[in-house]
């Protein structure tokens, strides 16, 4: 089962996608996040294998989020 954290500063975009993948048989969405900070915090506390994120986000973008989840958490990937 892959374990996917969604990051996105839209709410409606967030729930979206939680829905979109809510039948898929080999993942689940394990959290969700409203920024890059946030998204990284969450996919290193619930172990997350994904994390798909937004690029353009107030706060920690996409970009940054990426290279902080590869210093911290270089075993998940992103999206």
């Amino acid at each position: 089962m892959i374990r996917l954290v969604v990051v996105d500063d839209h709410p409606i975009v967030r729930g979206g996608l939680r829905d979109t993948f809510a039948d898929a048989e080999d993942m689940v969405v394990v959290g969700e996040a409203g920024d890059g900070a946030e998204g990284v915090e969450r996919a290193k506390l619930l172990a997350a294998d994904v994390v798909l994120r937004d690029l353009r986000m107030p706060g920690m973008d996409g970009v940054a989020a990426t290279a902080a989840l590869r210093e911290s958490a270089p075993n998940t990937r992103g999206l």
